[in-house]
């Protein structure tokens, strides 16, 4: 796997010679430069080095937005987001998947325990979050999925990784999000927890965005999932 083979990234590293990764999808239309500043706020006394990777999503055209072309994990169409589209972008889903899965990999060739890597996004971001994470062969240290939903729901009963079943998962949705209306979180919560998964949730009265008090609670999530590397069977 060559440099060329693989999204491109930001990264951050809070000291020399990190043991841990923080892999941040951004969301629809942004780029991998909006979180950055949010390291800078994030509280991790105590914890060792970490790399922070922010990868850019592909240019491709998006549907609900007049296939105007822009950064997007995949391609959303209308009525993916009120449950009524029958073809959500499956294809692009699992594309964007791969690509990840290929990111998580070069954190491990680094030197990086796959115990110790997290995977963490925002809206679209977060989808991926979730169906990468979920499904990756390797025991992660954690998923962390910010105003977002569950994509391809259906299959990840069959998909799901052994290795992952005990996955800690952050969930954190806003009350008002009017884009991805704060029912779509909930019920992707309702489904992980049926499925055996553990869920620490969190609401915010907050539209679909980061509040201050969100990232009080994701440093002491990865605080809580990162204190011990490769602590996790």
């Amino acid at each position: 796997m060559t440099q060329q083979d693989l999204l491109e990234t930001i990264e951050i590293e809070t000291g020399r010679n990190p043991t841990a990764s923080v892999i941040w999808m951004h969301g629809l239309g942004a780029d991998g430069n909006d979180f950055v500043p949010i390291v800078r706020e994030l509280d991790l006394t105590g914890l060792q080095p970490i790399r922070f990777v922010f990868p850019h999503a592909p240019m491709q055209p998006v549907t609900i937005n007049n296939g105007y072309v822009m950064r997007a994990w995949y391609d959303v169409s209308y009525g993916d987001l009120e449950g009524r589209s029958k073809r959500p972008d499956e294809k692009g889903v699992r594309s964007s998947q791969a690509e990840i899965a290929k990111l998580i990999e070069r954190e491990i060739a680094r030197g990086i325990a796959s115990r110790s890597v997290v995977l963490a996004g925002f809206s679209q971001g977060g989808a991926i979050a979730l169906q990468t994470g979920l499904r990756f062969p390797r025991a992660l240290a954690g998923i962390m999925a910010l105003s977002t939903y569950l994509p391809c729901a259906e299959s990840l009963q069959r998909e799901a990784a052994p290795a992952n079943a005990g996955i800690p998962v952050f969930m954190a949705h806003g009350t008002e999000d009017p884009v991805l209306p704060y029912p779509m979180g909930a019920n992707s919560r309702q489904v992980l927890e049926q499925l055996g998964y553990g869920v620490e949730w969190h609401e915010y009265v907050m539209p679909h965005s980061v509040c201050s008090e969100e990232v009080r609670d994701i440093a002491g999530w990865l605080r809580k999932v990162l204190s011990v590397p490769n602590a996790r069977p």
